[in-house]
């Protein structure tokens, strides 16, 4: 197929290496229907306990639309509760229920293996400038 000049532009390349590494990560975690998002959800609500959808879809870079049906999905399948707020009873709070709390630990075995294979590909001593550089795209384009 001829891409034209999409073959040498970062952002094109970006986004198929972030699907390469997405469908790959989910075959070897066993849920070949693992939803982007899902573990940095389930990530950032273990480590900030109580936090909003608000702050949530801030945190791993979703909008209200895509956040709202990953949240429902999490709780329908017992991973999430919805709690609201004690200082705004207009908002609500996300906890990690047990299972929550399992489908984590599992999901973070397969992330430390996966990213294991992704320091194969970038080389180790490249690494930490490859994520300096990420980060710097992610910093500089907000």
């Amino acid at each position: 197929m001829d891409l034209g000049p999409l073959e040498d532009f970062v952002g094109f390349n970006l986004r198929l290496a972030q699907d390469a590494s997405f469908q790959v990560f989910a075959q070897h975690t066993g849920e070949p229907h693992l939803r982007p998002g899902r573990f940095a959800s389930l990530m950032v609500i273990h480590r900030n306990p109580g936090l909003t959808q608000r702050d949530l879809g801030q945190a791993i870079a979703r909008d209200k639309s895509s956040v709202t049906p990953l949240v429902k999905a999490m709780e329908q399948d017992g991973l999430v509760e919805r709690r609201p707020s004690p200082e705004d009873r207009r908002s609500v709070t996300l906890w990690l229920t047990e299972s929550g709390e399992k489908a984590l630990q599992s999901l973070l075995a397969h992330a430390r293996e996966h990213d294991r294979k992704l320091d194969e590909l970038v080389g180790l001593e490249r690494k930490a400038e490859f994520l300096r550089l990420l980060k710097k795209i992610t910093a500089e384009l907000k």
